[in-house]
């Protein structure tokens, strides 16, 4: 996917004259807790202030939790139409998770709610299970997830204690690698298509390997091209759409 190097805010360019109604494509690095939304409405407001008007397009390429930090892709303007396109890429991700036990929310923003034994597990056993859940794979998606079912939320239905059923979907997993850190806790790398729920594939693994598991931490590495290595933080962005939005401004 090609975007003009002027319409790219990043670590490597920062356009000296952002256009920013008609399109640019700014590279975010989500901070802890934050929603993917939460940084859409930062930005379309610094934006709109700065520019000095009411409404423009800004939408982001690709949900990440707010326990998860790292590459969030935001159009605005008329990139908003590319946006599915991005969606679709692949992404990789890093991260860690805990083995030994599982959550209802398969990460840490919920307590476990089971415990396993892990004695029995080898490095010969994780690294067959992580061939195992390498290549083209079915994968049911967490229930506390924003899938909708009947028109509603699932994550608002798991949280009201509603038993939910979810089908298993095609997601691809092109690169799987797991790191042992202590008897307990992992790190690792995954490059996956869209769709893919990482908290899904570490729940999974903690399946095949007879036990439980969890995500700890997660961090978007990239989306096709673009690295999370080049993202700013919210802070120098807003702070550049204060120093040269107005140049947009005083220039159309």
């Amino acid at each position: 996917m090609h975007f003009p190097t002027d319409r790219i805010v990043s670590r490597t360019g920062l356009p000296s004259f952002p256009v920013f109604e008609e399109g640019m494509v700014i590279l975010v690095d989500k901070p802890l807790e934050w929603t993917s939304f939460d940084v859409v409405n930062k930005i379309r407001f610094a934006i709109s202030h700065a520019l000095g008007i009411k409404k423009i397009k800004v939408g982001h390429a690709g949900t990440l939790d707010p326990l998860a930090t790292g590459l969030l892709l935001i159009c605005t303007g008329k990139f908003t139409k590319q946006i599915d396109l991005l969606q679709a890429c692949s992404k990789t991700y890093s991260g860690t998770f805990y083995l030994g036990a599982t959550t209802p929310s398969y990460d840490a923003e919920s307590e476990p709610d089971q415990e396993f034994g892990i004695e029995h597990i080898t490095d010969e056993l994780i690294a067959k299970a992580v061939v195992q859940l390498t290549g083209d794979i079915m994968q049911v998606p967490p229930a506390y997830s924003a899938i909708k079912i009947g028109g509603k939320t699932a994550y608002k239905l798991a949280r009201r204690g509603k038993e939910l059923e979810l089908e298993a979907r095609p997601v691809t997993i092109s690169e799987f690698a797991v790191e042992r850190k202590s008897a307990h806790e992992f790190t690792f790398m995954a490059h996956c298509s869209k769709g893919t729920y990482v908290r899904s594939l570490i729940h999974d693994l903690g399946k095949a390997l007879g036990s439980g598991a969890y995500l700890t931490s997660l961090r978007r590495e990239a989306i096709d091209i673009f690295q999370a290595s080049d993202s700013h933080t919210i802070g120098s962005i807003t702070d550049y759409i204060k120093e040269y939005a107005g140049l947009s401004r005083q220039n159309v």
